[in-house]
């Protein structure tokens, strides 16, 4: 019996040190991938792509416009089963146009995912090694805190894990 007690307070010791062992950071996902080269250039990228997308939009646009024109001028000479054809080509060619809209902005946020994807899995995996060398048990992202116990900033250590350099401080303003 007294051995089982003996035993008992020993693990009870074990998990009262455990736990005053625990060491929490914190770190701002969202900073991080804004400072990672990898974002900066998915970025330029994603800008180069949108300008593609809308320079599209704006050639169907133009189309639709050059058509229209035509078939306004063209209109007086057509028979009435031709005039119906056109106007037909004229609305679906409408519809078309406005339905890139929508595709442009789903193929642009499936883009900005692909480019995403794996900074921000680079980013999670550094952040899990900073954790693991430095010993901390929690590290929480900031913009998801609202109240918790003190704790560390570890962005430094992550950026100078990924081997991004802190910017220089801004010269006072005179």
């Amino acid at each position: 019996m007294m051995k089982k007690l003996i035993v008992a307070g020993v693990m009870a010791l074990g998990i009262f040190n455990a736990s005053a062992q625990t060491k929490i950071g914190y770190i701002s996902t969202d900073e991080l991938i804004g400072v990672m080269p990898e974002a900066e250039k998915a970025d330029a990228e994603l800008k180069e792509y949108q300008a593609a997308l809308a320079q599209q939009g704006q050639d169907r646009m133009k189309e639709l416009g050059i058509k229209d024109s035509l078939f306004v001028k063209d209109s007086a000479k057509l028979s009435p089963s031709m005039k119906e054809i056109k106007r037909k080509e004229l609305i679906e060619l409408y519809q078309r146009v406005q339905g890139f809209q929508t595709e442009a902005q789903e193929l642009y946020q499936e883009e900005a995912q692909k480019k995403i994807t794996p900074i921000r899995a680079k980013a999670m995996d550094a952040i899990r090694v900073v954790a693991k060398e430095n010993g901390y048990t929690y590290i929480f992202d900031i913009n998801a805190v609202i109240v918790a116990p003190p704790g560390d900033d570890v962005l430094s250590l992550v950026k100078k894990k990924l081997g991004i350099k802190d910017a220089a401080p801004a010269a006072p303003k005179k």
